[in-house]
Order: structure tokens, then sequence, then C-alpha cells
């Protein structure tokens, strides 16, 4: 696998708050990394880190041979990064259709579109085609004409995953995917996340659902207390003390049963 992703060294506090310490890793094409750790360990601060969301105190990110940290996020989303939020917030006047359309707008001219010049209808008739595949994929066709604030927790979720597949990211970054999600489709978003890696797309999964981490990732990192105590397989998670030790706060049974 190819070199892609490279966190070194990032620290971020908060007044006296520590949230992050020298945090370092690597990502690779294709990969599909868990992000674990017990609630307020820094999971969500690193994913606001990589994509500009949060400024970090110190140390670098960088993309390829590019240096992101200091980009706005904006930018980060240019130089191939995207990502989605644990809690999503969709628009009131849109519908599911016209939410994951407005995310592909970046990659064509605005005044094409606006003016209906021959490029702006053909790109606008190609982000519909790819927007309705997405659709498909995340099973949303179904309610692709309501409101987009209209949908359940767990299709906001799927929902913001089509958007940020609109931008065809090198790198997608998923903060607790499975949460409201019902039940039925979790094996099914499983598989589509597998197929994105297969054809080169990098994955970073924050996920306290270790029975979805397991199926999918091949390597987890876990962080406590603002510092990676582990980087290894999810199969090795509970024969490893410091993790152990990391969840101890909400009870090393409940670890052990998990994992």
């Amino acid at each position: 696998m190819t070199h892609l992703l490279s966190v070194n060294g990032i620290s971020k506090a908060f007044g006296g708050n520590q949230v992050l310490k020298s945090v370092t890793f690597d990502l690779q094409k294709g990969e599909i990394l868990g992000l674990l750790g017990p609630n307020g360990s820094g999971k969500s601060t690193l994913l606001n880190a990589i994509s500009g969301f949060t400024a970090v105190d110190s140390g670098t990110v960088t993309v390829g041979d590019k240096r992101i940290d200091k980009m706005p996020p904006h930018k980060i989303i240019s130089a191939g990064i995207a990502r989605t939020f644990q809690l999503p917030a969709m628009p009131a006047k849109m519908t599911v259709m016209e939410v994951v359309m407005t995310a592909g707008t970046r990659h064509h001219g605005l005044w094409d579109g606006l003016l209906s010049l021959p490029s702006g209808r053909q790109a606008e008739k190609e982000d519909h085609q790819k927007a309705s595949g997405l659709l498909e994929t995340l099973l949303l066709t179904k309610v692709r004409d309501l409101p987009a604030a209209a949908l359940s927790g767990g299709q906001k979720k799927l929902l913001g995953i089509a958007c940020a597949l609109m931008g065809d990211p090198a790198i997608l970054m998923l903060d607790e995917p499975m949460a409201g999600v019902h039940p039925n489709l979790r094996q099914e978003l499983a598989e589509t996340l597998k197929t994105l890696s297969r054809t080169g797309i990098s994955l970073i999964i924050i996920e306290h659902d270790m029975h979805f981490i397991k199926s999918l990732c091949e390597r987890c990192i876990v962080l406590d207390r603002g510092h990676i105590v582990a980087s290894c397989h999810p199969d090795e998670l509970s024969k490893n003390q410091d993790v152990v030790d990391a969840y101890l706060g909400r009870g090393s049974r409940a670890l052990k049963e998990a994992v």
C-alpha cells in the first residue's frame, strides 16, 4: 500500500486541558483505520485537527507531500480529505437530493451552472447521476425528495457520507457512523465502506461498536487522555493491558466482552 496521510506530533490544548499529546500515526492508501478510545480521549478533536476545524498547537499533518495543518477546512477538502460529523445538521428547506447535489457544485463552474451554459448543464447532469448512485448505494433513494432535516438520525448519517463522497475524496473520516443507524443497515454499510476501500479510498472511523470495527478495520489506534496507547489489529485489543486500562473507567469487563 502507498503512504498517504502522515500525522506527526499533533498536540492541542483548550486552556489547561491538554486534549492531544504529540499524536503520531500514518495512514496508507486503501486502509481502513479504527480510531478508538473512551469518551474524552480526544478522538473527535483529532479528526477536527486533521480536517482543519481545530487549529493545532504543534505538529504537522501532510497528505502525500502537501502540508495541510495550516489550511482552512475548504482547502483541506480540496486536498482530498472529507469527513462526517457525529451529530450532522441538515437544512430544513432542501430535499435530500438537493443537499447531495450542493455537495458537488464545487467541482464545476458556478457561473456556468447559473447561466445554464453547456459546460454547466453537463456538469449538473453528471452530478445528478453520481448523486442518484450514492443515494441508491446508501439506501436513501426512497427519501430523496423529502426534506433533509426530516430524516432520522441514522439516515442523516448516511446522507452525510453521500455528501462527503460527492467530492471524490482520497481520505474519508467518519465520526461514529453507526450511531442511530438501523441494525438492518449496518452490514450493508460495512460492505459499502469495504468497497470504497477497494477503490483506493482510505478511511478513518471513530466507532464504539466493536463488532462493526472488527468486521471492517485492519488496524486500530487507541487514544487515552490524548495520546496513542496502542496500534494493532482489532483482535489484539483485549490482550493489550494499556487498552484495558484506558477503558477501566467504564469497566474492564465491558471492554473484554466487546472485543
